[in-house]
Protein backbone atom coordinates (compact mmCIF):
# COMPACT_ATOMS: atom_id res chain seq x y z
CA UNK A 1 0.00 0.00 0.00
CA UNK A 2 1.43 3.32 -0.86
CA UNK A 3 1.82 6.27 2.22
CA UNK A 4 3.01 9.35 2.95
CA UNK A 5 4.35 8.52 6.46
CA UNK A 6 7.22 10.61 7.65
CA UNK A 7 9.74 8.72 9.58
CA UNK A 8 10.87 11.60 11.48
CA UNK A 9 7.44 12.54 12.94
CA UNK A 10 6.73 8.74 14.14
CA UNK A 11 9.26 7.78 16.82
CA UNK A 12 11.29 4.70 17.29
CA UNK A 13 8.66 2.44 15.53
CA UNK A 14 8.34 4.04 12.45
CA UNK A 15 10.37 0.97 10.98
CA UNK A 16 7.77 -1.28 12.06
CA UNK A 17 4.77 1.11 11.05
CA UNK A 18 5.88 1.84 7.82
CA UNK A 19 6.67 -1.84 7.07
CA UNK A 20 3.17 -3.05 7.89
CA UNK A 21 1.37 -0.07 5.87
CA UNK A 22 3.72 -0.92 2.97
CA UNK A 23 3.35 -5.12 2.78
CA UNK A 24 -0.41 -4.76 2.89
CA UNK A 25 -2.18 -4.94 -0.59
CA UNK A 26 -5.67 -4.47 0.39
CA UNK A 27 -6.47 -8.11 -0.59
CA UNK A 28 -9.28 -9.01 1.63
CA UNK A 29 -8.13 -12.21 2.79
CA UNK A 30 -8.00 -11.44 6.42
CA UNK A 31 -12.03 -9.98 6.32
CA UNK A 32 -13.30 -13.86 7.18
CA UNK A 33 -10.89 -14.21 10.05
CA UNK A 34 -11.52 -10.87 11.60
CA UNK A 35 -14.22 -10.91 14.54
CA UNK A 36 -15.63 -7.93 14.79
CA UNK A 37 -15.88 -7.44 10.73
CA UNK A 38 -18.23 -10.69 11.27
CA UNK A 39 -20.05 -9.07 13.91
CA UNK A 40 -20.64 -5.75 12.67
CA UNK A 41 -19.92 -6.19 8.97
CA UNK A 42 -18.03 -3.24 8.42
CA UNK A 43 -15.07 -2.37 6.58
CA UNK A 44 -13.79 0.09 8.83
CA UNK A 45 -14.06 -2.63 11.44
CA UNK A 46 -11.92 -5.30 9.64
CA UNK A 47 -8.04 -5.41 9.02
CA UNK A 48 -7.86 -3.61 6.20
CA UNK A 49 -9.92 -1.15 6.99
CA UNK A 50 -7.95 -0.62 10.42
CA UNK A 51 -4.77 -0.04 8.10
CA UNK A 52 -6.16 2.30 6.21
CA UNK A 53 -7.59 4.40 9.14
CA UNK A 54 -4.29 4.09 11.01
CA UNK A 55 -2.16 5.31 8.01
CA UNK A 56 -4.74 8.30 7.34
CA UNK A 57 -4.41 9.53 10.75
CA UNK A 58 -0.75 8.89 11.17
CA UNK A 59 -0.56 10.65 7.52
CA UNK A 60 -2.33 13.51 9.00
CA UNK A 61 -4.91 13.61 6.66
CA UNK A 62 -7.92 11.93 9.15
CA UNK A 63 -8.28 13.01 12.78
CA UNK A 64 -7.60 10.30 15.62
CA UNK A 65 -11.14 10.86 17.40
CA UNK A 66 -12.99 9.86 13.81
CA UNK A 67 -10.70 6.68 13.57
CA UNK A 68 -10.56 5.80 17.64
CA UNK A 69 -14.08 3.92 17.92
CA UNK A 70 -12.96 0.94 15.08
CA UNK A 71 -9.57 1.18 16.48
CA UNK A 72 -10.88 0.88 20.20
CA UNK A 73 -13.32 -1.90 18.61
CA UNK A 74 -9.40 -4.39 17.48
CA UNK A 75 -9.31 -6.80 19.96
CA UNK A 76 -5.60 -7.28 18.63
CA UNK A 77 -6.33 -11.31 18.34
CA UNK A 78 -3.91 -11.24 15.32
CA UNK A 79 -5.95 -14.23 13.62
CA UNK A 80 -5.59 -11.98 10.56
CA UNK A 81 -1.73 -12.29 10.52
CA UNK A 82 -2.16 -15.99 10.58
CA UNK A 83 -4.54 -15.81 7.27
CA UNK A 84 -2.54 -12.93 5.89
CA UNK A 85 -0.82 -14.36 2.25
CA UNK A 86 1.30 -10.90 2.31
CA UNK A 87 2.67 -11.27 5.93
CA UNK A 88 1.54 -8.01 6.78
CA UNK A 89 3.03 -7.74 10.80
CA UNK A 90 -0.60 -6.30 11.89
CA UNK A 91 0.17 -6.61 15.49
CA UNK A 92 3.12 -4.39 15.46
CA UNK A 93 1.23 -2.17 13.81
CA UNK A 94 -1.51 -1.86 16.40
CA UNK A 95 0.61 -1.64 19.15
CA UNK A 96 2.94 0.75 17.57
CA UNK A 97 -0.34 3.22 16.28
CA UNK A 98 -1.71 2.95 20.08
CA UNK A 99 1.67 3.79 21.52
CA UNK A 100 2.08 6.41 19.37
CA UNK A 101 -1.36 8.26 19.72
CA UNK A 102 -1.89 7.33 23.27
CA UNK A 103 -0.97 10.42 25.23
CA UNK A 104 -2.85 12.69 22.26
CA UNK A 105 -5.91 11.26 21.58
CA UNK A 106 -8.76 13.05 23.83
CA UNK A 107 -10.56 10.24 26.01
CA UNK A 108 -13.82 10.49 27.66
CA UNK A 109 -13.58 9.81 31.60
CA UNK A 110 -15.37 6.97 31.85
CA UNK A 111 -12.62 5.37 29.46
CA UNK A 112 -9.73 7.20 31.12
CA UNK A 113 -11.02 6.16 34.42
CA UNK A 114 -10.98 2.09 33.91
CA UNK A 115 -7.55 2.39 32.57
CA UNK A 116 -6.31 4.21 35.48
CA UNK A 117 -8.16 1.68 37.93
CA UNK A 118 -6.95 -1.22 35.56
CA UNK A 119 -3.38 -0.03 35.35
CA UNK A 120 -2.98 1.08 39.23
CA UNK A 121 -4.72 -2.40 40.29
CA UNK A 122 -4.81 -5.54 37.84
CA UNK A 123 -0.14 -5.83 37.71
CA UNK A 124 -0.37 -5.57 41.68
CA UNK A 125 -0.93 -8.59 43.69
CA UNK A 126 -0.67 -7.52 46.54
CA UNK A 127 -3.28 -4.77 45.94
CA UNK A 128 -5.57 -6.58 43.46
CA UNK A 129 -6.53 -8.72 45.73
CA UNK A 130 -8.33 -6.81 48.87
CA UNK A 131 -9.58 -5.26 46.05
CA UNK A 132 -11.47 -8.27 44.45
CA UNK A 133 -12.56 -9.61 47.85
CA UNK A 134 -14.09 -5.94 48.60
CA UNK A 135 -15.64 -6.15 44.74
CA UNK A 136 -17.80 -8.89 45.93
CA UNK A 137 -19.77 -6.78 47.98
CA UNK A 138 -20.12 -3.92 45.91
CA UNK A 139 -21.00 -5.41 42.80
CA UNK A 140 -24.40 -7.09 44.17
CA UNK A 141 -25.54 -2.56 44.05
CA UNK A 142 -25.95 -3.91 40.27
CA UNK A 143 -27.08 -0.75 38.85
CA UNK A 144 -26.48 1.54 41.81
CA UNK A 145 -22.55 0.98 40.76
CA UNK A 146 -21.14 3.88 38.36
CA UNK A 147 -21.86 2.90 34.66
CA UNK A 148 -18.09 2.65 34.17
CA UNK A 149 -17.20 0.63 36.67
CA UNK A 150 -19.95 -2.05 36.32
CA UNK A 151 -18.05 -4.24 33.60
CA UNK A 152 -15.12 -4.65 35.95
CA UNK A 153 -17.38 -5.48 38.59
CA UNK A 154 -18.64 -8.40 36.85
CA UNK A 155 -15.38 -9.63 36.46
CA UNK A 156 -14.93 -10.01 40.05
CA UNK A 157 -14.93 -13.93 40.86
CA UNK A 158 -17.19 -15.02 43.56
CA UNK A 159 -14.55 -16.96 45.19
CA UNK A 160 -11.26 -16.53 45.30
CA UNK A 161 -8.47 -19.10 46.41
CA UNK A 162 -6.09 -19.02 49.25
CA UNK A 163 -3.06 -16.99 49.23
CA UNK A 164 -0.50 -19.75 49.96
CA UNK A 165 2.95 -18.79 50.55
CA UNK A 166 5.81 -19.36 47.71
CA UNK A 167 9.38 -20.45 47.81
CA UNK A 168 12.27 -18.95 45.73
CA UNK A 169 13.36 -22.66 44.39
CA UNK A 170 11.39 -25.43 43.82
CA UNK A 171 14.31 -28.64 42.90
CA UNK A 172 13.67 -31.22 40.56
CA UNK A 173 12.55 -34.83 41.67
CA UNK A 174 15.20 -36.98 40.56
CA UNK A 175 17.76 -36.50 38.88
CA UNK A 176 18.10 -32.86 37.34
CA UNK A 177 17.90 -32.12 33.71
CA UNK A 178 17.71 -28.49 33.44
CA UNK A 179 16.81 -25.62 35.59
CA UNK A 180 13.71 -22.69 33.90
CA UNK A 181 12.61 -19.55 35.46
CA UNK A 182 9.41 -18.35 35.77
CA UNK A 183 6.85 -15.93 37.09
CA UNK A 184 3.52 -16.21 38.76
CA UNK A 185 1.47 -13.42 37.07
CA UNK A 186 -0.39 -10.53 38.47
CA UNK A 187 -4.09 -11.63 37.84
CA UNK A 188 -3.55 -15.04 37.00
CA UNK A 189 -1.59 -15.60 40.53
CA UNK A 190 -4.68 -13.97 42.40
CA UNK A 191 -7.63 -15.98 40.46
CA UNK A 192 -5.95 -18.59 39.37
CA UNK A 193 -2.70 -19.78 41.05
CA UNK A 194 -3.32 -23.77 40.61
CA UNK A 195 -1.88 -22.63 36.96
CA UNK A 196 1.77 -21.70 37.97
CA UNK A 197 1.14 -24.60 40.83
CA UNK A 198 0.49 -27.41 38.32
CA UNK A 199 3.13 -26.36 36.26
CA UNK A 200 6.11 -26.35 38.47
CA UNK A 201 4.90 -29.92 39.99
CA UNK A 202 5.06 -31.12 36.03
CA UNK A 203 8.09 -29.66 35.81
CA UNK A 204 9.88 -30.83 38.98
CA UNK A 205 8.44 -34.62 38.69
CA UNK A 206 10.04 -34.33 34.64
CA UNK A 207 13.46 -33.49 36.74
CA UNK A 208 13.18 -29.73 36.01
CA UNK A 209 14.54 -27.11 38.72
CA UNK A 210 12.20 -24.33 38.80
CA UNK A 211 13.76 -20.81 40.00
CA UNK A 212 10.12 -18.12 40.70
CA UNK A 213 11.16 -14.95 39.99
CA UNK A 214 9.57 -12.82 42.86
CA UNK A 215 9.74 -9.53 41.30
CA UNK A 216 8.03 -7.46 38.53
CA UNK A 217 4.85 -9.36 38.96
CA UNK A 218 3.73 -8.15 35.70
CA UNK A 219 5.41 -8.54 32.82
CA UNK A 220 3.42 -4.78 31.63
CA UNK A 221 1.22 -6.54 28.99
CA UNK A 222 -1.87 -5.07 30.19
CA UNK A 223 -0.24 -1.29 29.73
CA UNK A 224 1.44 -2.07 26.35
CA UNK A 225 -1.91 -3.12 24.52
CA UNK A 226 -3.53 0.25 26.04
CA UNK A 227 -0.95 2.76 25.20
CA UNK A 228 0.77 3.36 28.44
CA UNK A 229 4.15 2.92 26.96
CA UNK A 230 6.25 4.48 29.55
CA UNK A 231 4.87 1.76 32.32
CA UNK A 232 5.05 -1.17 29.81
CA UNK A 233 8.96 0.19 29.65
CA UNK A 234 9.38 0.18 33.08
CA UNK A 235 7.52 -3.47 33.99
CA UNK A 236 9.10 -4.90 31.14
CA UNK A 237 12.79 -3.66 31.89
CA UNK A 238 12.73 -4.89 35.59
CA UNK A 239 11.58 -8.62 34.17
CA UNK A 240 14.46 -7.91 31.81
CA UNK A 241 16.80 -7.36 34.87
CA UNK A 242 15.22 -10.28 36.87
CA UNK A 243 15.51 -13.40 34.46
CA UNK A 244 19.19 -14.74 34.72
CA UNK A 245 21.13 -15.10 31.63
CA UNK A 246 21.51 -19.00 31.47
CA UNK A 247 17.92 -19.76 32.36
CA UNK A 248 14.97 -20.47 29.90
CA UNK A 249 12.21 -18.54 30.77
CA UNK A 250 8.88 -20.18 30.79
CA UNK A 251 5.56 -18.42 30.71
CA UNK A 252 1.93 -19.90 31.63
CA UNK A 253 0.03 -16.99 29.87
CA UNK A 254 -0.94 -16.95 26.45
CA UNK A 255 -0.95 -12.96 26.54
CA UNK A 256 2.04 -12.47 28.63
CA UNK A 257 4.53 -14.50 26.81
CA UNK A 258 3.44 -12.83 23.54
CA UNK A 259 4.21 -9.72 24.72
CA UNK A 260 7.32 -10.87 26.12
CA UNK A 261 8.20 -11.95 23.06
CA UNK A 262 7.18 -8.14 21.77
CA UNK A 263 10.09 -6.51 24.19
CA UNK A 264 12.15 -5.08 21.21
CA UNK A 265 9.04 -3.35 20.18
CA UNK A 266 7.98 -2.28 23.54
CA UNK A 267 11.80 -1.27 24.56
CA UNK A 268 12.32 0.37 21.34
CA UNK A 269 14.44 3.77 21.91
CA UNK A 270 15.19 2.88 25.09
CA UNK A 271 19.04 2.62 25.94
CA UNK A 272 21.20 0.32 24.59
CA UNK A 273 21.26 -2.23 27.17
CA UNK A 274 17.97 -2.10 27.46
CA UNK A 275 17.06 -2.86 23.78
CA UNK A 276 19.80 -5.67 23.90
CA UNK A 277 18.46 -7.62 27.06
CA UNK A 278 14.94 -7.39 25.00
CA UNK A 279 16.01 -9.40 22.23
CA UNK A 280 17.55 -11.67 24.42
CA UNK A 281 14.17 -12.54 26.88
CA UNK A 282 12.50 -12.28 23.77
CA UNK A 283 14.26 -14.99 21.63
CA UNK A 284 14.75 -17.40 24.97
CA UNK A 285 11.74 -16.70 26.56
CA UNK A 286 8.69 -20.27 25.50
CA UNK A 287 5.33 -21.01 26.60
CA UNK A 288 5.14 -23.76 29.06
CA UNK A 289 3.45 -26.16 26.22
CA UNK A 290 5.83 -25.64 23.53
CA UNK A 291 8.99 -25.99 25.82
CA UNK A 292 7.66 -29.51 27.60
CA UNK A 293 6.93 -30.95 23.97
CA UNK A 294 10.26 -30.30 23.13
CA UNK A 295 11.25 -32.96 25.52
CA UNK A 296 10.43 -36.53 26.37
CA UNK A 297 8.43 -36.54 29.02
CA UNK A 298 7.25 -39.65 31.56
CA UNK A 299 4.86 -41.45 31.27
CA UNK A 300 1.24 -40.28 32.32
CA UNK A 301 -1.13 -42.47 33.99
CA UNK A 302 -4.45 -43.78 32.61
CA UNK A 303 -6.58 -41.14 34.09
CA UNK A 304 -9.66 -43.17 33.44
CA UNK A 305 -12.07 -44.17 36.25
CA UNK A 306 -13.04 -47.73 36.63
CA UNK A 307 -16.19 -46.73 36.05
CA UNK A 308 -16.13 -44.95 32.78
CA UNK A 309 -15.42 -47.12 29.82
CA UNK A 310 -15.72 -44.06 27.38
CA UNK A 311 -12.77 -41.48 26.57
CA UNK A 312 -12.98 -38.01 28.20
CA UNK A 313 -13.72 -35.43 25.75
CA UNK A 314 -11.50 -32.32 26.07
CA UNK A 315 -12.48 -29.10 23.90
CA UNK A 316 -8.87 -27.44 23.08
CA UNK A 317 -9.71 -23.78 22.75
CA UNK A 318 -6.60 -21.74 21.25
CA UNK A 319 -5.82 -18.63 22.88
CA UNK A 320 -5.13 -15.75 20.23
CA UNK A 321 -1.94 -14.70 21.97
CA UNK A 322 -0.62 -18.04 21.71
CA UNK A 323 -1.67 -19.65 18.18
CA UNK A 324 -2.12 -16.39 16.32
CA UNK A 325 0.73 -14.35 18.21
CA UNK A 326 3.14 -16.99 19.07
CA UNK A 327 2.13 -19.30 16.62
CA UNK A 328 1.95 -22.21 19.37
CA UNK A 329 -0.39 -24.60 18.47
CA UNK A 330 0.30 -28.36 18.06
CA UNK A 331 2.25 -28.76 21.50
CA UNK A 332 -0.51 -28.01 23.81
CA UNK A 333 -2.97 -30.62 21.32
CA UNK A 334 0.22 -32.64 21.94
CA UNK A 335 0.97 -33.34 25.59
CA UNK A 336 -3.44 -33.86 25.95
CA UNK A 337 -2.91 -36.60 23.74
CA UNK A 338 -0.11 -38.23 25.69
CA UNK A 339 -2.79 -38.09 28.10
CA UNK A 340 -4.29 -41.92 27.81
CA UNK A 341 -8.45 -42.27 27.51
CA UNK A 342 -8.34 -38.34 26.09
CA UNK A 343 -9.90 -37.49 22.88
CA UNK A 344 -9.30 -34.12 21.46
CA UNK A 345 -12.74 -32.04 20.42
CA UNK A 346 -11.81 -29.26 17.92
CA UNK A 347 -13.81 -26.43 18.49
CA UNK A 348 -15.27 -25.20 15.05
CA UNK A 349 -14.35 -21.34 14.39
CA UNK A 350 -11.95 -22.18 16.69
CA UNK A 351 -9.55 -19.06 15.13
CA UNK A 352 -12.39 -16.42 16.85
CA UNK A 353 -11.34 -14.70 19.82
CA UNK A 354 -13.34 -15.53 22.94
CA UNK A 355 -13.57 -11.32 23.34
CA UNK A 356 -11.47 -10.99 26.63
CA UNK A 357 -8.25 -10.03 25.37
CA UNK A 358 -6.83 -7.70 27.80
CA UNK A 359 -9.40 -4.62 28.97
CA UNK A 360 -11.75 -5.59 25.32
CA UNK A 361 -14.53 -6.95 27.98
CA UNK A 362 -14.21 -3.92 29.99
CA UNK A 363 -13.73 -1.17 27.16
CA UNK A 364 -16.16 -2.90 24.48
CA UNK A 365 -18.62 -4.84 26.90
CA UNK A 366 -21.31 -5.52 23.94
CA UNK A 367 -18.89 -6.79 21.66
CA UNK A 368 -16.98 -8.78 24.49
CA UNK A 369 -20.28 -10.96 25.65
CA UNK A 370 -21.32 -11.74 22.02
CA UNK A 371 -17.90 -12.90 21.13
CA UNK A 372 -17.74 -14.72 24.78
CA UNK A 373 -21.56 -16.19 23.79
CA UNK A 374 -20.45 -17.38 20.57
CA UNK A 375 -17.66 -19.25 21.80
CA UNK A 376 -19.42 -20.79 24.56
CA UNK A 377 -21.80 -21.85 22.21
CA UNK A 378 -19.45 -23.77 19.88
CA UNK A 379 -18.30 -25.45 22.64
CA UNK A 380 -21.40 -26.58 24.18
CA UNK A 381 -21.98 -27.95 20.48
CA UNK A 382 -19.33 -30.47 20.77
CA UNK A 383 -20.33 -31.79 24.78
CA UNK A 384 -16.83 -32.46 25.81
CA UNK A 385 -16.55 -33.13 29.28
CA UNK A 386 -14.22 -29.82 29.71
CA UNK A 387 -12.20 -27.25 28.08
CA UNK A 388 -8.53 -26.80 27.97
CA UNK A 389 -6.54 -23.65 27.11
CA UNK A 390 -3.35 -21.89 27.58
CA UNK A 391 -4.87 -18.41 28.87
CA UNK A 392 -5.86 -16.66 32.02
CA UNK A 393 -7.82 -14.54 30.15
CA UNK A 394 -9.84 -16.89 28.21
CA UNK A 395 -9.85 -18.69 31.01
CA UNK A 396 -11.87 -16.69 33.00
CA UNK A 397 -14.48 -15.52 29.70
CA UNK A 398 -15.23 -18.75 28.45
CA UNK A 399 -16.01 -20.11 31.87
CA UNK A 400 -18.31 -17.42 32.36
CA UNK A 401 -20.10 -17.49 29.41
CA UNK A 402 -20.79 -21.30 29.58
CA UNK A 403 -22.21 -20.49 32.85
CA UNK A 404 -24.52 -17.80 31.82
CA UNK A 405 -25.50 -20.38 29.14
CA UNK A 406 -26.38 -23.00 32.19
CA UNK A 407 -23.29 -25.58 31.43
CA UNK A 408 -21.03 -26.54 34.41
CA UNK A 409 -18.05 -27.79 31.85
CA UNK A 410 -14.49 -27.33 33.97
CA UNK A 411 -12.26 -25.03 32.02
CA UNK A 412 -8.96 -25.88 32.98
CA UNK A 413 -5.31 -24.90 31.85
CA UNK A 414 -3.57 -27.71 29.75
CA UNK A 415 -1.01 -27.56 32.48
CA UNK A 416 -3.80 -28.04 35.14
CA UNK A 417 -4.95 -31.25 33.40
CA UNK A 418 -1.15 -32.72 32.87
CA UNK A 419 -0.67 -31.97 36.57
CA UNK A 420 -3.82 -33.89 37.88
CA UNK A 421 -3.37 -36.88 35.37
CA UNK A 422 0.43 -37.18 36.69
CA UNK A 423 -1.16 -37.52 39.98
CA UNK A 424 -3.48 -40.06 39.37
CA UNK A 425 -6.28 -38.11 39.97
CA UNK A 426 -9.63 -37.91 37.69
CA UNK A 427 -9.38 -35.24 35.68
CA UNK A 428 -13.64 -35.05 35.99
CA UNK A 429 -13.39 -34.74 39.93
CA UNK A 430 -14.18 -32.21 42.44
CA UNK A 431 -10.22 -32.07 42.45
CA UNK A 432 -10.16 -30.34 39.40
CA UNK A 433 -12.09 -27.20 40.85
CA UNK A 434 -10.26 -23.63 42.17
CA UNK A 435 -12.13 -24.46 45.50
CA UNK A 436 -10.19 -27.84 46.54
CA UNK A 437 -6.43 -27.36 45.12
CA UNK A 438 -3.18 -28.90 46.26
CA UNK A 439 -0.93 -26.54 47.72
CA UNK A 440 2.03 -25.21 45.38
CA UNK A 441 4.46 -27.32 47.84
CA UNK A 442 2.95 -30.81 47.28
CA UNK A 443 5.54 -32.83 45.81
CA UNK A 444 3.79 -35.04 42.32
CA UNK A 445 2.27 -37.90 43.59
Amino acid sequence: MRHDLDSRSLGPRSGEIKHAVETCVHCGFCLPTCPTYDVLGLEADSPRGRIVLMKSVLEGSLDATSAAPHIDRCLGCLACETACPSGVPYGELLSSYRAETSTTLPRPFAERLQAFIASATLPHPKLLRPLMIVGRYVKRLGRLNPRPLRPMLELVPDLLPANEPVQQLYPATGECRGEVAIHLGCVQRVIRPETAAATIRVLNHNGFAVTVLRKPSCCGALDWHIGNVDQAQTFAKNLCKSIPEDMTFVTTAAGCGSTVKEYPLVLAGSDDASQAAARRISQTSIDISEFLAQHELLPVPNVLQSSRSEPIRIAYHDACHLAHAQKVRTSPRELLRRIPGVTLVEIPDGHFCCGSAGLYNVQQPELAAELGRRKAAKIIDQKPDLVALGNIGCQVQIQRYLRELGCEIPVLHTLEILDLAYRNQSILSDDSSPGNKKSIHEKTA
